[in-house]
């Protein structure tokens, strides 16, 4: 049925073919009239250059041989251009027909041909041009490339049908039917190539690709394929290392005849090539043939894709080659490593020398400043390979994953030499980080810290061999990084950023791995030391390849790499040397020497290598906020490891602050302030806890006392972070200091008014008169939120100066109000306890006080929030006047209250009054 369709569409497109002659002469006329317009408008005639674009991606044989053609239409060209008196002529006669473009073209030099109008020619029209565009365009299409695929799938089908017939119809044995086949095959190749040397040429525009000796090529080399394979696999008339020989010799012969015909045929030829392994069963298969034959293809396949530049062809050919390898790895039940290490390095030689070789030789690989996307391919599958033999336990057990190393290292090597092949390093590195991350106990790190319960091993294997692998991989990343980065840090500096970053990042991977698993993870100097070296290294190697930059000492990207490695290293140095109080010192301290060294060098990666060092402090104290441990801190107040475990990373914080101000500044400068300011307020926050909790921070709730110095050192970061960004704008000291605020502000109105407020708690609030407990919580607060509401009425949006006058407000009302309790119940103040007449009485008087105290401050400081905070609390002053001291005031109280009202009431219009009234005076 599938052939029945075949042969209908090919009978459709060759009546097509003989039905549509024409499309031709309308494809000169086309081309004519593009001449014709040129010449109109005096442009210069390219039509060498016009040719060689219509002729681009053909073969060169189709080149060859429409090389007469072009000539051809080169010369009328020039004669045209070379007459203008006849150009002047054919622009004014107007369109021409066919009959006189094919007149025009087979014109002589000494009669050129004259248009005549359309009108001398009974019956003809001029075409439109769109419409006969588009028609020419399905013609090409059915006529040039269709008929020609169809066909050329046609005869490959046919050939393999008429085996079929023949079988089933048993006219002849199965040799004949072979040898027919095959000679079949043979036929279509030479035919082709007979076409092809007999002047083939593919003079219409668009029927490249249709080359029609590749495509008989193709076919041919699809039936020989079929005819070996029948031969070995389905009557056993050779064997397979014969049927194997024969088909790789076809794979290969059709990838080298890509060169004359094209890259369809090398796909072809490449995909037979890549499953001849595939088809061709053996009881006991060799590594050796299969590895060595795919080690040949790759390279025959690598050289042509070369020549020709197709880089789709190649990447296709180390695709095969590695799925090949991985697949061997997989199921082969006893692998042969050493033909695994062998096609990985084949693989690697192949794209060294014979994909990449070609610039090297023309010098263009150093200036080139991308890469190579088919090593890509490459990389990936050898990484993997050097992945599963260092990690699975079948081959590491072994020793074996010394053959991982290699290709780890062979990667590097080849990176290294050929700059393109960039990604390389690439793979080598991940292949690394994953190898080394893999050996490290999940059972003893992160099943326990995530108490999962999980009997996990490692998943890699954790010995000597890979130890000492570790060390040498660490130390050929270090080097190669290095040197790579320093030779292209003045040509290509993402190229070097690239080489540094893995520099750096292995070995810290490799040693971080070790340590964690062959190392005490609470102090050990025997990685310390190696940790130091790698300091040294790292800010050595960083200031050479700064020294190799355009201009010197910019300290580019790969410098910041180099450097930034340097304080990684420098910090986990400091966390396997010391114990967790002088870890957390030093590491606050350590924040100094890289702002220290923008004395001599204004590198931008010393501020961000300072801030690193504040972030390492903060993730520290947040995992441990006693510094030293909860059993080991000392019970004694101030001098305890608090101090120095928050104190000094906050006055180092400050020194590398203003040490950057003076050299880099920049955004590094207001982190270090910031850091600083905060660990100073964490200093005072964490020693009043100590203090309050007799030596436990961890443990305990939070009293009132202790809520309101938290609040007061909020309020005062807040202070203090406004002051730094008038000083130095940023939107986060902004934003930063207006958070602190509000969190301020929410903090008050949640912890001081309802959950620790003493009329709730009972909590004592002292015995001292004046400085107790109210004092600390209520009065201090307000004076901070009042002062931080007045600095900043001109420095920060009205809402928040507004939020914090507020809050100050309320916060001086509920300290008189309470105090006023305190002087009349004494300690303990809950509502529980009941209220007196004359107590009652007080709170009255004393809210009329403070809303006039408030009513002149409003007006002194031209508040408006004051003067209606004062008009609230006089409205619930009289409220509570008609509504409880009516009901509940006896006697001279009562009428105190309301004669005490009416007085605050009529001095307050008289006040309004009077101000009023100067207004309208001064107006």
């Amino acid at each position: 049925m599938f052939f029945s369709l075949i042969a209908i569409a090919a009978v459709i497109a060759l009546f097509v073919i003989v039905s549509r002659q024409q499309n031709r002469i309308a494809l000169v006329e086309r081309e004519l009239g593009v001449l014709r317009r040129l010449v109109q408008s005096g442009a210069s005639l390219s039509a060498p250059k016009a040719a060689d674009a219509t002729q681009e991606g053909l073969p060169e044989e189709a080149k060859a041989a429409a090389a007469p053609a072009a000539r051809s239409a080169n010369g009328a060209a020039e004669e045209i251009a070379a007459k203008p008196e006849a150009a002047e002529e054919a622009a004014a006669a107007g369109p021409w027909t066919k009959a006189q473009a094919a007149a025009a073209q087979s014109a002589g030099p000494s009669e050129p041909a004259q248009p005549v109008s359309a009108t001398e020619t009974p019956g003809a029209e001029p075409p439109a041009p769109a419409k006969a565009a588009r028609q020419s365009d399905v013609e090409t299409a059915l006529g040039t490339r269709w008929a020609v695929w169809v066909g050329g799938i046609a005869l490959a089908l046919g050939g393999l049908f008429l085996i079929r017939y023949t079988i089933e119809a048993g006219i002849f044995g199965p040799g004949v039917r072979l040898t027919m086949a095959g000679i079949l095959g043979l036929v279509l190749i030479g035919g082709a190539e007979f076409i092809r040397r007999t002047g083939f040429k593919v003079p219409v525009q668009g029927a490249a690709g249709a080359y029609i000796p590749a495509i008989l090529t193709g076919a041919g080399a699809f039936i020989l394929f079929g005819t070996v394979y029948a031969a070995h696999g389905i009557y056993g008339f050779i064997g397979p290392a014969t049927a194997f020989l024969l088909l790789g010799a076809v794979g290969v012969a059709t990838i080298g005849a890509s060169l004359l015909h094209g890259l369809a045929l090398a796909g072809i030829g490449l995909v037979g090539a890549m499953v001849t392994p595939a088809l061709v069963a053996s009881q006991a298969p060799n590594p050796w043939a299969l590895f060595v034959y795919l080690a040949i293809v790759l390279a025959a396949t690598a050289a042509i894709a070369r020549i020709r530049d197709w880089r789709a062809l190649v990447a296709a050919a180390f695709a095969g080659t590695g799925i090949w390898t991985i697949l061997y790895m997989v199921d082969a039940p006893d692998v042969n490593l050493a033909a695994v290490l062998f096609i990985s390095l084949a693989t690697l030689a192949v794209l060294a020398f014979v994909w990449l070789g070609l610039f090297l030789v023309t010098g263009r690989d150093d200036a080139a400043r991308g890469f190579d996307w088919p090593s890509i391919v490459p990389g990936f599958f050898i990484a993997l390979s050097a992945l599963g033999l260092s990690v699975d336990p079948a081959f590491a057990s072994a020793g074996d994953a010394l053959h991982g190393a290699v290709l780890l290292a062979a990667l590097v090597a080849v990176a290294l030499c050929r700059p393109r092949a960039l990604p390389l390093v690439f793979a080598a590195g991940i292949a690394t980080v994953l190898i080394y991350l893999g050996i490290i106990p999940p059972a003893t790190i992160a099943a326990n810290a995530l108490d999962i319960g999980l009997d996990a091993q490692p998943l890699a294997s954790s010995d000597t061999l890979t130890f000492r692998i570790g060390i040498a991989l660490g130390l050929i990343f270090l080097a190669a990084g290095f040197w790579a980065a320093r030779r292209f840090a003045a040509t290509a500096s993402p190229r070097a950023a690239c080489w540094a970053a893995w520099g750096v990042i292995a070995p810290l991977t490799v040693l971080t791995a070790l340590w964690l698993t062959f190392g005490d993870i609470d102090r050990d100097l025997g990685y310390a030391l190696p940790a130091l070296l790698l300091v040294l290294a790292f800010a050595a190697g960083g200031e050479w390849i700064a020294r190799a930059e355009e201009p010197p000492l910019t300290g580019g990207p790969a410098v910041s790499f180099a450097l930034g490695g340097a304080g990684f290293a420098g910090l986990s140095m400091l966390h396997m040397a010391f114990g967790s109080g002088w870890t957390t010192v030093l590491l606050g301290a350590a924040a100094v020497v890289p702002a220290l060294a923008t004395r001599w060098r204004s590198y931008p990666v010393l501020g961000w290598v300072a801030v690193g060092a504040a972030v390492a402090v903060l993730a520290r104290v947040a995992f441990d906020p006693t510094i030293v441990g909860a059993a080991f801190l000392s019970r004694a107040p101030v001098f305890n490891w608090l101090l120095p475990g928050y104190g000094v990373p906050a006055l180092a914080f400050g020194f590398a602050a203003w040490q950057l101000a003076r050299t880099t500044n920049g955004r590094p400068r207001l982190a270090m302030e910031a850091a600083s300011a905060l660990f100073a307020l964490l200093t005072i926050a964490m020693l009043v806890r100590h203090a309050m909790h007799g030596g436990v921070i961890d443990t305990g709730t939070v009293t009132l006392a202790e809520q309101a110095i938290y609040t007061l050192i909020a309020l005062g970061a807040g202070a203090m972070l406004v002051a730094i960004d008038m000083r130095s704008p940023s939107s986060v000291l902004r934003y930063g200091s207006m958070a602190a605020g509000v969190i301020s502000a929410g903090l008050i109105a949640v912890q001081h008014f309802v959950v620790l407020n003493p009329l709730l708690t009972d909590e004592s609030t002292g015995t001292i008169p004046v400085f107790n407990l109210l004092f600390l919580a209520y009065l201090l607060p307000a004076i901070a939120a009042g002062a931080l509401a007045l600095y900043v009425r001109d420095k920060r949006p009205r809402w928040y100066a507004a939020m914090l006058a507020l809050i100050a407000s309320l916060l001086a009302f509920a300290y008189a109000t309470l105090s006023v309790r305190r002087l009349f119940k004494g300690e303990f103040i809950a509502l529980w306890s009941g209220l007196g007449q004359l107590e009652t009485y007080t709170y009255s008087a004393l809210w009329l006080v403070i809303g006039v105290a408030l009513l002149t401050a409003g007006v002194w400081l031209k508040s408006q929030v004051l003067r209606i905070g004062s008009a609230v609390l006089i409205a619930v002053a009289v409220l509570k006047v008609f509504l409880f001291d009516m009901s509940e005031l006896e006697g001279v109280l009562r009428a105190l209250s309301f004669i005490g009202l009416g007085a605050v009431l009529i001095g307050i219009g008289l006040f309004y009054q009077r101000l009023l009234t100067r207004g309208a005076r001064k107006g």
